[in-house]
This record gives structure tokens, sequence and C-alpha cells, in this order.
């Protein structure tokens, strides 16, 4: 999408890039906080009342950082689960900018609707699982998808194709890092979950 929404592409289709961005970042969003009330509510059918306390619950969510971590790293031939497509650029030439926002907003926000690159997307959606809460479910969900909306941000300075080549550049530099980065992360959370489900 960094490619595709800035203010060099929309300049080009006539539309205004601020607005296309909000609509992109609200309709990531609140996808994404639907989604993880929806996960919440399944919580609570699973785990009702927060029967069993919180310790049960920390030690899944352990186990699927764990999970997450082993298919990040393709140990044992393990892969990301992925569906194969990605929103339809065609769009891009068939609708207004805010249109094109908001729809690519809401499938990249909802975050297994398009390619999956990292398996912490579904560990996401088993923290808001386990919080058995819609509202806290909306909040942890609806976080992602805050953060997945606002990466337009990085695409702001593009106004000619040299910038854009540039932004190309320091991407592909970064993908390794930003890997890296990920998996650092999750292990972090990993110690954190296994440390407070045994104290």
């Amino acid at each position: 999408m960094l490619a595709s929404i800035t203010p060099l592409g929309e300049r080009g289709r006539s539309s205004r890039w601020p607005v296309t961005v909000a609509f992109f970042v609200a309709g990531s969003t609140i996808a994404a906080a639907v989604l993880g009330a929806a996960a919440g509510l399944l919580g609570a059918l699973v785990w009702p009342a927060r029967s069993g306390g919180l310790h049960p619950r920390l030690g899944v969510l352990a186990t699927a950082i764990a999970v997450s971590i082993l298919m990040d790293l393709g140990l044992g031939g393990a892969r990301v689960p992925s569906v194969r497509r990605q929103v339809n650029e065609a769009w891009l030439d068939e609708y207004r900018g805010w249109v094109y926002g908001l729809g690519f907003g809401v499938q990249l926000g909802l975050g297994v609707t398009t390619i999956v690159t990292t398996s912490a997307v579904y560990v996401t959606l088993v923290a808001a699982w386990l919080t058995a809460d819609p509202a806290l479910g909306a909040l942890v969900v609806g976080s992602f998808g805050f953060v997945r909306g606002i990466s337009l941000l990085a695409a702001a300075g593009v106004r000619s194709t040299a910038q854009l080549v540039a932004l190309h550049s320091r991407l592909a530099a970064w993908r390794r890092r930003i890997r890296a980065i990920g998996l650092g992360a999750q292990a972090g959370l990993l110690a954190v979950a296994l440390a407070a489900s045994v104290l």
C-alpha cells in the first residue's frame, strides 16, 4: 500500500492524500476493533465470568506465541497460514480516494483477509479471544488495526518519483531488521506470559 497511496500517487488520481489516509486508518481501526470484539465475545463463551483465573489463559497465550515464533522462523517446515490475495489495486482507478482508502483499510485491518506475513497476526486474535471481553478484544485488535493503518504515514514525504524509489530502497533495507525486531518482541512477550502464568 505504501507504494500506491502516496501524495504523489493521490495527486495523479486527483485525490487528496490526507483524506484517503484518514479513511484508510478509520477503516483499518474500526474493522479490526469489530473483529476483536467478536473474538472477545467468543472468548467469554469459553472463559465464562473469567473462570479458572488468569493463569490458564496466560498459558494458552504463551503457547500461541511460541508456535508463532516457530512458524515465523520456519522451523520444521512450518509456514504461516495465509490466503493468497491482496487488495484489488484496480480500485485505485475506479473509485474515489476515500472509497478505496476505506475499502483497503477494512481489508488490511482485519489482518487475515490478505496475505499474512507473520503469525503474530494470529496471536493478536488469540489474545483478543483470551480477554473474554468484547471491549478488551476490540482494544487489542483495534490497536493492531490502528498501527497498520498509520503505516501509510511513512509515505507522507513522497511527492516525486525519486522520493518513491528512495522509499522502496529504505523499506527493502529495513526488511530483515523489522523481521528481527518482530521476532524479538514476540520472544519478550513469551517471556512475560510465561513468567506471569506461573506467578
